[in-house]
């Protein structure tokens, strides 16, 4: 490791790491970027997992909050490579019958092929997709007063419900089961309170620009960030696994890009005994399990919608979906998972050797489950593309422990860094006047064990680093895109 003298040390390069760093060396300091894996980007990284010139994303995939973040769009990203494609589908939801729900950017398209609740989906979302750019920066932030209030409510109001309740708007299967599937990205019970504020936030980003994937995989979106943090001055290094205070060069902040199990090992000792408590007393909530494929065909699905589409959420009625969710949380693995399926070589050619594709599919599991999936996640795709087995000449899988071991942050599999129900919403990762300072001064957390959570924003590393400039260097955060 240098021997220099830093400003601040970021540890960890995933998202909200890179977000932090950047932030902190536009303020002007001399920031260290330190990653303990050979290569940056935590769950942005794309590799070739099955075959030679099939390259996968590892972990996310697909990023409509990458592109709506308000602090990204800040940055001259597009300058370094980073270029996104946007399927003319955001998301398909295919059912037994052969038709799918399809979610294009058009409000009134999408509303019109939900049938009898076209009228209740434009009543829900149309407000919500105009006021979005006046309260992004207030719902991907930690708790505060908003600058707009009322539209605020708006969208507050009904992103608190659990989803099994807001669907009661809704009075046919397709509505209500393409909205169970959005709100099963909260990787919990749909009977849980919050559960539709993601699925909330997915429809108004499909809306407001599509859900984009970035051209080349995920890790282009690192390689991007980490091109302008050096840009303006940042230091990175690699190989470098931080397990103690000692092992870290003298800075003045310390920010760490992940989650509370982490931290108690690194500096439990040099925190007061309530924070230490606090911690250990967050819960972690369920994990995936991930199958990529290497095929020799586009997937056939039935639905026509999902052949379109970047996204395809296989789990069928509302009814399937909550019960299966409700019963991976007890500790079960149900017969039939809900399924997200990603596939990018339909729009991005770069993906797979010509006339070849890639696909990119997970369901969730109980935390720190070994049980193999894979057959269970293929009958799903099957059900709905019959003759898929037929396509795949490669696989890869990936369990919560192995899942764990590639990026240490997703503890037990759970790739949100934390349980996000109501509990642990707004006090994550304990309950404290700001939610990114740790007991001891100057050492404070960066990741998405943060608000607002999971998700490739940045947005939990932009906070922490606004903080830490308060705290410590008495400096202005940059600004936010104001739209």
């Amino acid at each position: 490791m240098s021997s220099s003298t830093y400003d601040a040390v970021v540890v960890g390069s995933g998202p909200n790491g890179l977000a932090a760093a950047i932030a902190l060396q536009q303020a002007g300091l001399a920031v260290l970027l330190l990653e303990g894996k050979s290569e940056l980007g935590g769950g942005l990284r794309t590799a070739e997992l099955t075959l030679p010139g099939f390259r996968h994303d590892i972990c996310s995939a697909i990023h409509p909050l990458a592109a709506a973040s308000p602090f990204f769009q800040t940055l001259p990203l597009a300058q370094y490579g980073l270029k996104y494609i946007v399927p003319p589908v955001a998301a398909a939801h295919p059912f037994d019958d052969g038709t799918a729900a399809t979610v294009v950017t058009s409000l009134a398209d999408t509303a019109h092929s939900l049938g009898p609740d076209a009228a209740a989906y434009q009543h829900l979302l149309s407000p919500l997709v105009a006021s979005w750019p006046g309260i992004a920066n207030d719902v991907l932030a930690p708790l505060h007063f908003p600058r707009h209030p009322l539209d605020m409510a708006r969208f507050g109001l009904p992103a608190l419900l659990p989803a099994t309740v807001l669907t009661r708007r809704f009075q046919g299967e397709k509505a209500k089961g393409l909205f169970a599937g959005m709100a099963a990205h909260a990787i919990q019970p749909l009977g849980n309170l919050t559960t539709s504020a993601i699925g909330l936030v997915l429809l108004i980003a499909a809306h407001r620009g599509g859900w984009p994937l970035p051209q080349g995989g995920s890790q282009a979106i690192a390689d991007a960030l980490v091109a302008h943090f050096r840009a303006l001055g940042g230091t990175v290094e690699t190989g470098t696994y931080i397990r103690s205070l000692a092992q870290l060069p003298q800075a003045q902040a310390v920010l760490f890009d992940v989650t509370p199990a982490q931290l108690l090992q690194i500096a439990g000792h040099s925190l007061s005994r309530i924070y230490q408590w606090q911690l250990r007393r967050y819960r972690y909530g369920m994990g995936v399990y991930k199958v990529d494929w290497a095929l020799e065909e586009a997937i056939p699905f039935t639905a026509p919608g999902c052949r379109e589409a970047g996204t395809v959420h296989l789990g069928n009625t509302q009814a399937e979906i909550v019960a299966g969710e409700k019963a991976t949380s007890q500790g079960q693995h149900p017969a039939r998972p809900f399924v997200l399926l990603a596939q990018q070589s339909l729009f991005d050619p770069t993906r797979a050797p010509a006339g070849r594709h890639t696909a990119w599919a997970y369901c969730h599991v109980p935390n720190g489950s070994r049980v193999d999936r894979t057959a269970a996640i293929e009958a799903q795709v099957e059900r709905f593309a019959p003759g898929f087995r037929e396509r795949i000449i490669g696989r890869h899988t990936l369990d919560t422990a192995q899942l764990e071991s590639y990026n240490p942050n997703y503890v037990g599999g759970d790739i949100n860094g934390g349980r996000l129900d109501i509990s642990q919403l707004f006090t994550r990762p304990a309950l404290r006047a700001s939610p990114y300072r740790t007991s001891q001064a100057g050492l404070y957390l960066c990741s998405s064990a943060t608000p607002p959570g999971g998700g490739v924003h940045g947005m939990c590393g932009y906070y922490a680093a606004r903080r830490a400039l308060r705290d410590v260097f008495r400096l202005p955060a940059p600004p936010l895109y104001q739209a």
